[in-house]
């Protein structure tokens, strides 16, 4: 829906898009606290009195959830909201196969150049964990899903000529022979648009380096969301707090953005987003 939004039929895509945008928002508030729960679990230093908090916040947004599906008619319904969504997708005016991966080219072509001006205007570091850092990685993601979502239409350009250069450091062994980044199988498609494969691996490998310095960041605010949630004290004296709870110094979220901003400067300067697409061609 986030896709098609940019390409055609644009009204019934983005009203689609906020149905699902809702789900995603509920499931995902459920994971972040499920996840750091679990985590907090396996922790012996951890107080049981934040993973309780943390469980009790999972139940509350699964209580959430349960009421967003019953009111918006994904369960409990006739007809179901899948069965609307489907009825919709029958009322497209869809594109001939060449004329839509134009279209998604265009569409990639300006997400790139859209991450490189989001990163650009965060001047020379960054502040803000959620707003610059989680929020560029989810930019990122979206490069890597649409593949996923597109069912074969994008596949790897594998020639033996292709660009490796200054790309050959993120072309690890975890990120090469991870099984996310495996093209689906052409299928039925008779035209592809082509990534360059090197290219496309070291995006994974920046936004798995960013996933691990974010998570570290997050683990850290979700322990200080926890302390104030389970006693009376201080924004400073809660954040200090945490820091000792996760053995780090009281820079310790400054370091995460430090580190992060030096990792994603480094990969802008050698544009390598910009080497990603390849061409549209009829032959996978």
């Amino acid at each position: 829906a986030k896709l098609y939004a940019n390409l055609h039929n644009n009204k019934k895509f983005l009203k689609i898009k906020v149905h699902f945008k809702m789900l995603e928002d509920m499931l995902g508030s459920i994971d972040f606290y499920d996840g750091f729960a679990k985590d907090f679990l396996k922790d012996p230093e951890m107080p049981a009195a934040l993973r309780i908090f943390l469980e009790e916040k999972k139940a509350e947004k699964c209580s959430a959830l349960n009421k967003l599906l019953i009111k918006r008619k994904w369960i409990n319904h006739d007809p179901l909201r899948t069965k609307k969504i489907r009825k919709k997708l029958l009322q497209c005016s869809w594109q001939r196969p060449k004329i839509e991966l134009d279209l998604v080219k265009d569409f990639y072509l300006q997400s790139i150049k859209g991450i490189n001006i989001f990163f650009a205007e965060t001047g020379n570091e960054f502040t803000d964990l959620e707003q610059q850092v989680h929020e560029l990685r989810r930019k990122l993601r979206w490069l890597s899903i649409y593949p996923q979502a597109l069912q074969g239409a994008i596949q790897f350009k594998t020639a033996d000529d292709i660009e490796t250069g200054t790309i050959e450091k993120y072309l690890i062994p975890e990120i090469v022979h991870s099984p996310f980044n495996v093209m689906p199988a052409p299928g039925s498609n008779t035209v592809f648009l082509f990534l360059k494969k090197n290219y496309f691996l070291s995006l994974s490998w920046l936004i798995a380096e960013l996933g691990k310095l974010k998570d570290n960041g997050l683990r850290i605010m979700i322990t200080t969301e926890a302390l104030q949630g389970t006693q009376v004290i201080t924004d400073n004296i809660a954040l200090h707090k945490a820091y000792e709870l996760n053995k780090t110094t009281d820079d310790g979220l400054k370091n995460i953005m430090s580190r992060a901003y030096s990792t994603c400067s480094l990969y802008f300067n050698e544009k390598n987003l910009d080497h990603l697409i390849a061409d549209i061609s009829t032959h996978p």
